[in-house]
């Protein structure tokens, strides 16, 4: 969102006028940035959904394999690594969420 302002020119004071010109520009430069930001955070978490199907589908075929030792402690460290993806990701929609709320809509 880019707010508007008037800046009131006056030929008294232009350091002022200079000031809040840049205020201004760095305002919009740092929302772009920001969408910019939630962007990439989008595209991480869509990774990380699909990284998290793999790992799921991956735990479903060592299932079918047997009882084996190894087979049994690779499913417990799949399962103990999609545990800690879905805590990233919800760290990272939490952290998407706080930029939102902190960021102006455009």
């Amino acid at each position: 969102m880019v707010v508007k302002t008037s800046v009131h020119k006056s030929s008294s004071n232009p350091t002022h006028n200079n000031l809040a010109e840049k205020l201004l520009e760095n305002n919009i430069l740092l929302q772009k940035k920001d969408a910019e930001m939630m962007h990439s955070v989008n595209k991480l978490i869509e990774k990380i959904d699909r990284m998290l199907s793999v790992f799921e589908e991956a735990s479903k075929h060592v299932m079918e394999v047997g009882d084996d030792k190894r087979v049994a402690e690779l499913t417990d460290k799949l399962e103990e690594l999609l545990e800690q993806n879905k805590t990233i990701a919800k760290g990272l929609l939490m952290l998407e969420r706080y930029v939102r709320q902190k960021t102006p809509p455009m």
